[in-house]
């Protein structure tokens, strides 16, 4: 969902080739002016019908690095990995973030990007929410949206975090990129984590400022309303659910969710998987949207009469 400071360590190893490969894929730079702030993106895979990746909270485009392009082959499609503004290399905004101000950032990558006339969005925690508000503000322009491990609640774990002060204060500056980059944690934490995939995301948290090293997020961004329940409703594109299996989508909560969006929209469980899922089960999540996606190819949508 998001990173912060932490006083752990991990050894590396060696990352396999399938990590490598995907990162030696080059990817595309672009930029679109969303109500007066530059939002930055990578792509990869040739214009045409494509994805819109959105991150979680205080993160950034670069947590699908190892995801994109895996996405983007064999079919050949095109994949756009967003940062919204207030996060990562994306500016930020001096009034008030908002879900359906990120959905309209959403809409705008999308269309600057050359993803096709009806992008699929695939959103991670908040980003999942980003991607329902999409779905329901321009559900008609999107080919579906796909929400891995959003919670559905009063308060996400950002926003405690924020709230109780463990996370997500006055962004602190480092002497030294190394000293910033010992300090990344997950929030939520979680055990499971492939050591080189934090690694290439801590690497890619900083930006250089005056004294030293920090963050690449907006405190801001967590004085935004969450999505509750109230806030569902029957979307205007197809939708599917992943779910982690000792994510923070508890099984009850995921049925809630699907009850208020419609029939036929499909409940997929990542088996043994955290909540960051890029980061302990990548391959599994790459599998399951794959799969998704070769579905929807080549069915219809159903909706709730």
């Amino acid at each position: 969902m998001s990173a912060a400071a932490s006083t752990t360590t991990t050894s590396l190893g060696d990352p396999p080739a399938w990590f490598t490969d995907a990162l030696a894929v080059e990817a595309e730079p672009g930029e679109v002016e969303v109500d007066g702030v530059v939002v930055r993106y990578r792509s990869w895979g040739p214009p045409g019908d494509g994805l819109v990746l959105v991150h979680g909270g205080a993160a950034h485009a670069r947590w699908w690095d190892h995801i994109g392009p895996l996405l983007a082959r064999p079919e050949g499609r095109r994949v756009v990995a967003m940062d919204l503004s207030g996060h990562g290399d994306s500016g930020s905004r001096t009034g008030s973030y908002s879900l359906a101000g990120w959905a309209d950032e959403v809409v705008a990558v999308a269309e600057a990007s050359g993803t096709g006339p009806l992008p699929t969005v695939i959103g991670h925690s908040m980003g999942g929410m980003v991607a329902l508000t999409a779905a329901q503000r321009h559900g008609e322009g999107l080919a579906g949206a796909v929400v891995v491990d959003t919670p559905v609640r009063e308060q996400t774990p950002e926003e405690t975090a924020a709230r109780d002060q463990r996370a997500f204060g006055p962004l602190r500056v480092y002497p030294t990129r190394e000293q910033a980059i010992a300090r990344f944690r997950l929030v939520p934490d979680q055990e499971a984590q492939l050591p080189y995939v934090v690694a290439h995301i801590a690497e890619h948290s900083l930006r250089e400022v005056e004294g030293g090293w920090s963050w690449k997020f907006d405190p801001a961004v967590f004085a935004r309303s969450a999505m509750v329940p109230a806030d569902l409703a029957v979307p205007g594109c197809r939708v599917a659910l992943f779910r982690a299996e000792h994510g923070l989508v508890p099984a009850d909560m995921g049925e809630m969710i699907v009850d208020r969006l419609g029939n036929g929209v499909p409940l997929i469980e990542i088996p043994t998987a955290a909540h960051h899922v890029m980061v302990d089960h990548p391959l599994s999540l790459v599998t399951g949207l794959r799969a998704l996606l070769a579905d929807w190819r080549h069915s219809r949508a159903h909706r709730r009469a």
